[in-house]
Parts: C-alpha cells; sequence; structure tokens
C-alpha cells in the first residue's frame, strides 16, 4: 500500500516529461493542419493576401461581369436564330437605381421638412409632387 503513492507521482512525473517533449517537437505539425493537397486554401489557388475590393473597384468588377454576362446571351440568341439586343440599353436597365415605394416615400418627407426649413427662411416652398419626381428623375437618369 505504501508503493502506491510512488507509483502514482511516478506515474504524473514521466507523462509530464512526455507532454513537455511533445509539445516542443510538434510545433510545426500544427502549422499544417488545414493544409494539403485536399485543402482549398493550401496556397496555390490563391495569393495568400487578397485586398478587399474598393467601392469602384467592385463596381467595375460588377459592370464587366454584368458587361459578359449580356454578351453570352447575346450570342446564345444569335445561335438560336432571334434577333441580337443592344448590350448597352440592357446594361443600363439593370444598373439603373431601383426607387421603391419607400424611396419614394422617404423623398417626400425630406421635401416637406425643406418646404418648412424654406418657410422660417421666408422663400416660397416648392411643390411636393414636383420636387419628388425631379429628384426620382436626377436619381434615375
Amino acid at each position: 500500500m505504501d508503493a502506491f503513492g510512488y507509483v502514482i507521482v511516478g506515474v504524473v512525473a514521466v507523462s509530464f516529461v512526455i507532454a513537455i517533449v511533445m509539445a516542443t517537437s510538434t510545433g510545426e505539425l500544427y502549422d499544417q493542419i488545414g493544409k494539403g493537397g485536399l485543402s482549398l486554401n493550401d496556397g496555390s489557388d490563391r495569393p495568400a493576401y487578397e485586398p478587399p475590393a474598393s467601392g469602384a473597384m467592385a463596381l467595375r468588377e460588377r459592370d464587366d461581369e454584368i458587361r459578359q454576362m449580356l454578351v453570352a446571351r447575346n450570342a446564345r440568341r444569335v445561335a438560336r436564330g432571334q434577333e441580337e439586343k443592344d448590350v448597352e440599353a440592357e446594361f443600363a436597365e439593370l444598373t439603373k437605381p431601383a426607387v421603391d415605394p419607400g424611396l419614394k416615400g422617404e423623398i417626400r418627407e425630406l421635401v416637406i421638412a425643406r418646404n418648412h426649413r424654406r418657410a422660417r427662411q421666408g422663400k416660397e416652398p416648392l411643390d411636393v409632387e414636383a420636387e419628388v419626381a425631379r429628384q426620382i428623375e436626377a436619381l434615375e437618369g
């Protein structure tokens, strides 16, 4: 029964030494986790650092992809014997800003608030419907 304590202390001490040796010798193994032939991010498919697309860069890339899609659609239409459509006209139609009723309501609220400010300044108020239509037209065009 007296040897039981010595055995426990010996097993814990040996386990501790083995754990330290394993931790120091396997540092590179943890760096390789997730890499290899079946991994998607092994470094061969794209650069390690890819800068995020800026606003203008993302818009230009989006526009290029839309144009490519429209050119490909026209090629399929021509191959089927249908008439070819104008790519730039379709592109303009696809990329124009959408004006939904919620946006129209917000524009109307802004025009009403502007009229209140103009009234406080002693200026003539704007026609709300005409100003809303003008701002929507400016937004679309």
